[in-house]
């Protein structure tokens, strides 16, 4: 009962204020651009590595003046915590990973594609290997013709905590450097081809 308890109290208070930190971590950086000015109006996929998650909204909305995505997110607690942190951004979730409950998320993101969502994926995701390319990307880019945006987040100055991912929180008064390709189209490829050229791209901005 307390667990429960605890957890509902943490996953009412600590959305909002990580809500807040994003912001002001976005205000208080210089952002530099690296990337096309638009996309096509038809529903994309968006690619960042999972420990770049953190500031990925803000080239979202670079994209997209009416927002329609809906983001792969891991259904355990800590997946739930990111979950209601970007719905005060104005962007929705599916819940689960390619690696668990993978047909039922992937016909969930098919679906949602199909419907005119964008969808948002952490390739590696939710649990890695880090910078390793899970299939479910490329099945849902194959299965609906939806082309492949590329997106990395390099700040001049962050934290990186000592997790799986490397995940990265900015700190203030930095420069944030948004990268993003044109659009892949990965549909007349094999599977292991796309994934290397998501691969190769995603880390092309590594030091």
């Amino acid at each position: 009962m307390r667990k429960r308890l605890f957890r509902a109290t943490v996953l009412m208070v600590v959305p909002f204020f990580a809500s807040l930190l994003i912001r002001l971590l976005h205000l208080t950086n210089k952002k530099v651009f690296h990337s096309p000015k638009s996309v096509g109006n038809e529903p994309i996929i968006l690619a960042c590595w999972h420990g770049e998650l953190l500031m990925l909204p803000y080239i979202y909305f670079r994209y997209r003046k009416t927002l329609k995505a809906k983001v792969l997110i891991s259904s355990h607690f800590d997946g739930l915590l990111i979950s209601k942190t970007i719905e005060y951004f104005g962007l929705q979730t599916i819940a689960g990973s390619t690696n668990r409950n993978a047909a039922k998320v992937l016909i969930q993101g098919i679906r949602a594609l199909k419907d005119g969502y964008d969808i948002g994926i952490t390739p590696d995701g939710p649990k890695g290997p880090r910078h390793e390319v899970a299939d479910g990307i490329v099945v849902m880019a194959k299965k609906t013709k939806a082309k492949i945006v590329l997106l990395n987040v390099k700040p001049t100055k962050y934290w990186q905590l000592n997790s799986w991912d490397k995940f990265i929180i900015p700190k203030p008064f930095g420069t944030l450097h948004y990268y993003s390709t044109s659009e892949i189209d990965v549909s007349e490829m094999d599977i292991q081809e796309a994934k290397l050229l998501i691969k190769e791209g995603l880390l092309k901005h590594e030091a």
